[in-house]
């Protein structure tokens, strides 16, 4: 089992659900470009998101910077940011690249924000932040966030979510050769990585949420888009198939057809070069 494995495998683990992905997760909130450009003080020139995904992270800055990049490993889920990118008719500030997060495109000190969102976790954190000091201007921001999971609701469904999540990983476990797992790098020791690396003068963790409205089929698309539950689902592994019955059931029973306001809990970690 090598790191360098690992790292692969992260980046694959994405393939094959980037329109689930993008249909159910969370855009990033406004909070996230007000509380960075504020830090910054003034309308950012250029924005890199790394590990962007299909660019639900990347398409807020649209309005709010000079340049946005979007730089993502996984061709499935940068392709369809590019596919969302033409649907907007084509936006000249944003571009998606194919870039690893020690290794993008960017030139050095180009960059006033530098973001990871639910990310950050899938990226070996020394190489990652090497890369960060280079890109990343003087008085510059890099700020990694990641909402909770389950969204806020209701106890009873939460734990199910939950569960599902908590199965879905034993069952990966049982099934899945050492060799061919994820790593995953511990969320709650991203401030201390930032603060190790003596790149930043400040460091803080900012705790902020965001309501959005939803219906049943979001909220059992977003547990199905949970990352081991669909590693369950595209290896056609049955182990969860009667809990996800269940829940789809007890979500419905409860949305009861209505669109209902769910709450998503956010923690940014962020650093000031």
């Amino acid at each position: 089992m090598t790191e360098s494995n690992h790292l692969s495998n992260n980046v694959t683990r994405f393939t094959g659900y980037a329109n689930l992905y993008d249909k159910y997760r969370p855009e990033a909130p406004l909070q996230v470009v007000n509380l960075l450009t504020q830090y910054v003080g003034h309308k950012p020139t250029l924005v890199l998101d790394l590990g962007c995904g299909t660019g639900l992270s990347t398409i807020i800055w649209k309005e709010h910077a000079d340049q946005v990049v979007g730089i993502e490993p996984n061709e499935d889920m940068r392709n369809k940011a590019l596919e969302k990118l033409q649907l907007l008719g084509g936006t000249p500030s944003i571009t998606f690249v194919a870039g690893y997060s020690d290794q993008t495109p960017a030139k050095s000190a180009s960059a006033d924000i530098v973001t990871c969102s639910q990310s950050f976790h899938w990226m070996e954190p020394e190489s990652t932040l090497k890369e960060i000091n280079r890109i990343l201007k003087k008085n510059g921001v890099f700020a990694v966030y990641d909402c909770d999971w389950p969204p806020t609701l209701l106890w009873t469904l939460e734990a199910e979510y939950l569960n599902l999540i908590q199965k879905a990983d034993a069952v990966i476990q049982q099934n899945v050769d050492t060799f061919d797992l994820v790593h995953k790098w511990n969320k709650d020791g991203h401030l201390d990585n930032f603060r190790e690396s003596g790149i930043f003068r400040f460091t803080k963790e900012i705790v902020f949420h965001n309501i959005e409205t939803c219906n049943a089929e979001r909220y059992v698309g977003l547990a199905l888009s949970q990352g081991s539950v669909q590693n369950v689902l595209k290896l056609n592994l049955k182990n969860l198939d009667d809990d996800i019955e269940a829940f789809q059931q007890n979500v419905e029973r409860f949305f009861d057809g209505r669109d209902l306001d769910i709450m998503f809990n956010y923690r940014m970690r962020l650093g000031v070069k």
